[in-house]
């Protein structure tokens, strides 16, 4: 993930911002991430459903599938189902992140979220930083309980569950919101210095988020990429339409600070927010991965599409 993000950088990849498309009727949105990439020789476009609907039908609300195909020829390559796909993506991304901004002692993980999302980014932080105790919070206390055991089983982390987001909030050194909330759930009074935010649950919409204004304010942000923070996320648009943020706070990608063409951490005290929308070319840099391990082992359903 950190190469992708690299490549992006140095001008090796390729990423548009995704159109997004509404349904005429409803709540939902289709979401076409797209992607190139040299290294990886590999076009991948990712559909992605955001359909607030399925919830009540008792289905996942976003839903996804990524085409993928040799970026020489244009033959297909491979059609891989997104869910799982993606949930690894972005924790990794957020391990990537979190390695380049975080205070080098930092001890203490805070989670927002007990979903897939949050099993997925435990699974991805934990064994980068000594980390020495894991602090949960979860709408559903049996799901955060649940979490906090699994962690201490499977992982060997003492992980505690608190009553609200402010408590982990105010003691971690780093929090992982993940959340699908519209409404903040982080508030700018809370967050102590030195701290790192990854701001990852947020569906890709102008009108989601999980931190308030003040929060974004108090932070140095770096996004994944800037035109499609600019066009999705809700972090950063709300307080630009309040006029409270410019375009040039959220400028600084990911990428930029992995080469070095911008800072990451500049002291103990700063607050660091990485602000992951999720981008395509996280998308093609797994799919890669998947295709060539698919490859090794045998397997997959191979089929002639040209035949």
């Amino acid at each position: 993930m950190g190469r992708a993000h690299r490549d992006l950088a140095r001008g090796r990849a390729v990423l548009p911002a995704p159109p997004a498309m509404r349904q005429p009727a409803g709540d939902g949105a289709y979401l076409a991430m797209a992607a190139a990439s040299a290294p990886d020789r590999l076009a991948t476009v990712k559909l992605l459903a955001d359909l607030p609907a399925n919830r009540e039908r008792g289905l996942p609300v976003q839903r996804s599938a990524v085409l993928a195909v040799d970026a020489e020829t244009g033959a297909c390559v491979a059609l891989l189902d997104g869910a799982e796909l993606t949930r690894i993506r972005t924790a990794a991304a957020t391990a990537v992140a979190t390695r380049a901004l975080a205070r080098a002692d930092a001890r203490t993980l805070g989670i927002l979220g007990t979903g897939p999302l949050a099993r997925a980014h435990v699974r991805a932080l934990l064994p980068g930083r000594p980390y020495e105790h894991v602090l949960i919070w979860g709408r559903t206390p049996a799901n955060a309980q649940a979490l906090a055991q699994w962690i201490t089983a499977e992982l060997d982390v003492p992980a505690k569950v608190f009553a609200d987001p402010r408590s982990v909030t105010e003691h971690a050194d780093v929090l992982c919101t993940l959340t699908p909330s519209r409404d903040p759930l982080v508030h700018g009074a809370w967050l102590q210095a030195g701290q790192h935010i990854n701001a990852v649950g947020a569906p890709p919409r102008p009108d989601h988020r999980e931190l308030d204004t003040e929060a974004v304010l108090r932070c140095r942000i770096v996004v994944d990429a800037y035109d499609t923070a600019r066009a999705k996320s809700g972090e950063v648009l709300i307080p630009l339409a309040e006029g409270a943020l410019t375009e040039d706070a959220f400028r600084t990608e990911l990428g930029s600070v992995l080469t070095g063409q911008a800072p990451g951490r500049t002291t103990d005290d700063e607050l660091t927010l990485f602000n992951s929308v999720g981008v395509g070319l996280q998308d093609l840099a797994v799919a890669r991965l998947l295709i060539d391990r698919a490859a090794e082992r045998g397997v997959g359903l191979t089929v002639d599409l040209a035949g």
